[in-house]
């Protein structure tokens, strides 16, 4: 007679499953070194077409990247952890290809401000703190810069994107619900594309509250949320992606208004 259980495939022992972790860290390991060999290789591919120097960052096409790989199958891996391996990899990648800098400028919580740099960017590129947004605006003109700067009620920082026609706001730190509120923007000298699920920024000096200018938005069927308002300015969050031209804009209250960028909304909603 069978002993009862004796058809059950038994668990593996502790040891079994630490050498299948390690075997799991020794490929990981193989593949990730093959990847960074392929920055190199892309850097010298952009050499020989006359591309080198200019800075690698398609924030477009990262995102796709990311929202493919959290499409996939999965299980157990939580968004944050298929999000955080990929950042420092495209940031390792980007470093390789040529200049990546970062200037942060965190208002009242400089600390919060460098942790979802980080999170957004890796450790790959240098990261400096900056005692004004001016200067973390300064860094982005840059060839290869980035600038991170608090969301803050004191200051309008983002007003002067409107002066600035080549710089773009293409990120909304943190990029995952998971890691906490929106609390700072990315801005770079970079083409920002829609990606299926974006979020505008649009600046306007309407005097009107921000009720009555997010009523007259929806009225035109813009969505808008106010992010913070500062020295006569307001920045509104608008739900999906608008061009700078749209006609809905125009006809929304304020003498002076404009896009400044737009980004992806939280990857894991």
């Amino acid at each position: 007679m069978a002993q009862p259980g004796a058809d059950k495939v038994a668990a593996p022992s502790l040891d079994e499953v630490r050498a299948r972790i390690d075997a799991i860290d020794a490929d990981l390991l193989r593949l990730v070194v093959e990847r960074a060999n392929l920055a190199k290789a892309v850097a010298a591919a952009k050499a020989a077409a006359g591309d080198a120097g200019k800075f690698g960052l398609r924030p477009g096409r990262e995102t796709q990247l990311v929202k493919k790989l959290l499409a996939g199958p999965r299980n157990g891996a939580r968004p944050g952890l298929i999000v955080r391996i990929w950042r420092e990899l495209i940031g390792d990648s980007l470093a390789t290809q040529g200049p990546f800098h970062i200037a942060v400028w965190g208002g009242r919580d400089p600390g919060r401000a460098v942790e979802v740099a980080r999170l957004r960017f890796g450790v790959a590129p240098s990261l400096k703190q900056v005692a004004k947004p001016e200067d973390a605006i300064a860094e982005a003109r840059s060839l290869g810069g980035v600038g991170v700067c608090a969301l803050t009620p004191d200051s309008a920082w983002w007003g002067r994107l409107l002066a600035e026609p080549k710089l773009r706001v293409f990120a909304a730190l943190p990029c995952l619900a998971a890691w906490g509120p929106l609390s700072a923007l990315a801005l770079a000298e970079v083409e920002v594309e829609p990606t299926g699920n974006d979020n505008t920024f649009w600046v306007t000096d309407a005097p009107q509250s921000a009720r009555a200018v997010e009523d007259a938005l929806s009225r035109d069927g813009v969505a808008a949320t106010l992010l913070v308002e500062h020295g006569g300015l307001k920045l509104f969050l608008l739900a999906g992606y608008y061009q700078a031209d749209d006609p809905r804009l125009a006809r929304a209250p304020g003498q002076l208004s404009g896009v400044i960028g737009a980004a992806p909304g939280p990857l894991d909603v």
